[in-house]
């Protein structure tokens, strides 16, 4: 199989940490019931999630700590080396995730990331205006539809590809890629499906099971 793509997942992947939406939640003081809020939609009803949560409980809150977090947000170990090195192999490169749009788009500049699909917290007159636009967002298999728009636009398929992943979310991703690498994974579910699995948490450790795959 000759792929021409590697897609990453953004939260816990790329960036250190596991869970961008919980670290606003922090920011804003809303913690315990965007947690349960969390726990008790995200599965089942991510429209009803974003309404209590975007809505809810953020309408109105300063711009400036999401601005903050964007801007502090760590790169995992081996981030800036393993984007440099799969480019030099000709793979093409992409983000999809359910974090914010505007922390994708500073990776895709500072890593030179092809394509992104992300969630986005809509901010007008430095607010939280309370929407959210969320093209990935529904369904269990929301980010295999995700991978099928890029997929399109690149004019390649899907077996074509291959993905870094790390949680529950990914599950159907992994299955339907041409290979799949869990890293530093949350999720038992994930790294049964996934064909490799990487404990350590820097980047670079993808790197030798991926020139494998394009021999």
């Amino acid at each position: 199989m000759k792929y021409k793509l590697i897609v990453f997942d953004m939260d816990g992947v790329i960036f250190e940490h596991d869970n961008f939406w919980f670290l606003l939640h922090k920011a804003y003081k809303t913690f315990k019931e965007g947690k349960e809020l969390t726990k008790k939609y995200l599965q089942t009803d991510y429209a009803r999630l974003v309404e209590e949560v975007v809505n809810r409980l953020w309408k109105g809150k300063p711009a400036e700590p999401y601005y903050d977090l964007i801007k502090k947000a760590k790169y995992n170990k081996g981030v800036k080396e393993t984007f440099k090195e799969v480019t030099n192999l000709g793979l093409k490169t992409a983000i999809i995730s359910s974090g914010p749009l505007d922390l994708a788009e500073r990776a895709k500049n500072d890593l030179k990331i092809d394509y992104i699909l992300t969630n986005k917290l809509v901010i007008e007159d430095e607010k939280v205006a309370g929407r959210f636009e969320w093209p990935i967002a529904e369904g269990h298999d929301k980010k295999v539809k995700a991978l099928k728009k890029i997929c399109k636009k690149a004019k390649i398929k899907m077996k074509e590809c291959i993905a870094v992943l790390d949680d529950k979310n990914d599950v159907e991703l992994a299955k339907k890629v041409g290979y799949s690498i869990a890293f530093n994974s949350s999720s038992p579910e994930l790294d049964k499906v996934a064909d490799k699995v990487i404990i350590e948490k820097d980047l670079t450790k993808v790197l030798k099971d991926i020139k494998k795959r394009l021999r």
